[in-house]
């Protein structure tokens, strides 16, 4: 469709085209010109829909990979659907990214040996926006992330779980300030 548009937007008006109908030599590198341009704008355009995609595949790979460590150490996420614990097919997943790509929200499938199930999270980007930094890996702090896992009851019927992956890693203080008992510091 842009490229429909750009491509009327360069067309020569009929009126030119009566003036310069003794002249078919300038109509073609006009029209030349007009095709090298709208094909340099679609290029760029694709390349940076390209490198959108490839900074997002970077970002789940990182998000992922953080909470599937700490997912796979987690004793009620080991117990309920057992070990080794390994991450679901990356077009299963859900990622969205906000605030210039440093707050991400992401959710992927989860399987074991006994069971499976969703682990979701939300998290913000730690570090810098520069040029450079889009090379390098990111680091990611996990702010909630939680997974809801199908485990067999009995032969016919199925128990949803959910757990907390990260009661266990917050600091005393933390919890206390959420509370309400005492006043936050950070």
């Amino acid at each position: 469709m842009l490229g429909k548009r750009l491509a009327s937007l360069l067309r020569i008006s009929p009126s030119s085209q009566l003036s310069s109908a003794s002249n078919p030599v300038d109509e073609g590198k006009s029209r030349s010109l007009g095709r090298k341009a709208v094909s340099t704008v679609l290029i760029c355009l694709t390349g940076g829909v390209g490198l959108s995609a490839v900074d997002d595949i970077a970002i789940y790979h990182g998000c992922s990979s953080k909470a599937m460590d700490t997912a796979s150490s987690h004793k009620a996420m080991v117990d309920a659907i057992g070990e080794p614990i390994t991450k679901g097919a990356w077009y299963n997943a859900s990622l969205a990214v906000a605030h210039q790509r440093k707050s991400v929200s992401c959710s992927f499938p989860v399987s074991g040996p006994r069971g499976d199930g969703l682990l979701r999270l939300k998290a913000i980007r730690n570090g810098d926006d520069s040029w450079l930094s889009f090379f390098r890996p990111r680091d990611f702090h996990i702010l909630v992330m939680d997974a809801v896992l199908n485990v067999p009851a009995n032969e016919e019927s199925q128990r949803t779980i959910k757990i907390d992956l990260l009661d266990n890693s917050g600091s005393s203080e933390c919890k206390a300030c959420t509370r309400g008992q005492q006043p936050c510091t950070q």
